[in-house]
């Protein structure tokens, strides 16, 4: 843990500069505020993500990787596309492998702060390399608001199996940040499934410079039925 700790004061050290360099800046990392690439504007973004469901058995767990390419139709829609890689760890095997792809789009309605609440819809395509399993379509409701130099968004998401016995289930994420810096913003996130009764918190940082930005964050599980560990880092290199 302390190991962490220095490694995140480092980086705040490193970061702790003025920058315009937002572009597609995230908060958070599994929460998605009110906010699309500027038109004509690209990035790259590469997630990691890592999966713990004991913490008391470190052998097993989940590393997934994405690579998205993202692009600003008009300042209010933008679409992207994710590739998504996955090694899969347990006391006995090793497995790296493709995980299929993603195509996403979103839309802002309206400008920011026109609205009491500032919305944002996001529709995703989700094809696994698997060809047995179903494909599915994720749809998310962003709700978000900027008070001063905090922001609070919240995620309705609902996931779509497209087959004849496809499953439905309905998923949140949620959070509220501080800007301690044009640089810097420290959060805390949550992230759950309603459907399956899991539900997960904890902290999240977020930086920038002139040429890229990183978030990163973890969440705890909160019940017996949630993973005890999920962390993420997403780091965008606007063009």
């Amino acid at each position: 843990m302390r190991r962490y700790l220095l490694l995140f004061f480092s980086l705040i050290l490193m970061f702790s500069v003025t920058s315009n360099s937002y572009a597609d800046r995230r908060s958070y990392v599994w929460t998605y505020e009110y906010k699309t690439m500027p038109k004509g504007m690209a990035e790259v973004e590469y997630y990691l993500t890592t999966e713990l469901p004991d913490t008391g058995k470190s052998k097993v767990n989940t590393w997934k990787h994405q690579l998205e390419l993202e692009y600003g139709i008009t300042d209010h829609w933008d679409v992207s596309m994710y590739q998504q890689f996955k090694q899969s760890n347990t006391e006995t095997s090793d497995k790296f492998e493709y995980d299929g792809f993603k195509l996403r789009t979103r839309y802002r309605i309206a400008e920011k702060n026109k609205l009491p609440v500032d919305t944002l819809l996001y529709l995703e395509y989700i094809r696994n390399d698997n060809l047995e399993k179903p494909n599915v379509l994720e749809g998310k409701i962003v709700l978000a608001k900027d008070i001063e130099k905090f922001n609070v968004a919240y995620n309705q998401i609902l996931k779509q199996e497209l087959d004849s016995d496809g499953v439905t289930e309905h998923e949140y994420a949620t959070g509220i940040s501080y800007e301690f810096l044009p640089s810097l913003k420290f959060g805390v996130e949550s992230k759950g499934n309603y459907s399956k009764e899991k539900y997960a918190v904890g902290p999240t940082l977020s930086l920038t410079t002139d040429r890229f930005w990183v978030s990163a964050g973890a969440v705890f599980g909160a019940n017996a039925k949630t993973d005890d560990l999920q962390t993420r880092m997403i780091v965008g290199i606007p063009f």
